[in-house]
């Protein structure tokens, strides 16, 4: 799948079938019967600043280390990822973005104090990919994914 930016949307195409997909309708349930922790307001957020994403800073080198993280992640999992040049796979850039919120405050617990592994675990669940979340599971048998 690659992202496609058109009118300020953010729309998904598989490879196979050029169909546009939406991960993003009635997503909050998917994710909870994936075992998502995040609250829905949370996911919510994190799902629309994707959608309203239209660049990630690559000279940003914050943004260029949680690029590597997480595909070095996926690597490791064998986890296949569709980035072309000028274009990031979906579950790169939600785990960008997941990696770089912060811990509002007052807040007891969050998103941001999971370890890398388990954040793109959460980015695996927000796009319902249970194929890519099962070999992330399998690659990393000491790390709680619930």
């Amino acid at each position: 799948m690659t992202l496609h930016f058109e009118n300020n949307v953010i729309s998904i195409k598989s490879p196979e079938t050029e169909e546009v997909v939406n991960p993003f309708k009635d997503n909050y349930k998917s994710y909870q019967e994936l075992g998502g922790i995040l609250n829905e307001k949370d996911c919510q957020n994190v799902l629309d600043r994707m959608r309203d994403l239209k660049v990630l800073d690559s000279t940003d080198p914050q943004v260029k280390s949680r690029v590597a993280q997480g595909t070095g992640i996926a690597t490791f999992a064998k986890i296949e990822l569709n980035s072309s040049e000028g274009m990031l796979d979906p579950k790169i850039v939600l785990y960008v973005i997941l990696r770089g919120d912060t811990q509002p405050e007052g807040a007891k617990h969050h998103h941001s104090q999971m370890s890398d592994q388990q954040i793109f675990g959460e980015t695996l669940r927000m796009l319902g990919d249970v194929g890519s979340l099962e070999k992330l599971i399998k690659a990393y048998p000491n790390i709680s994914f619930r």
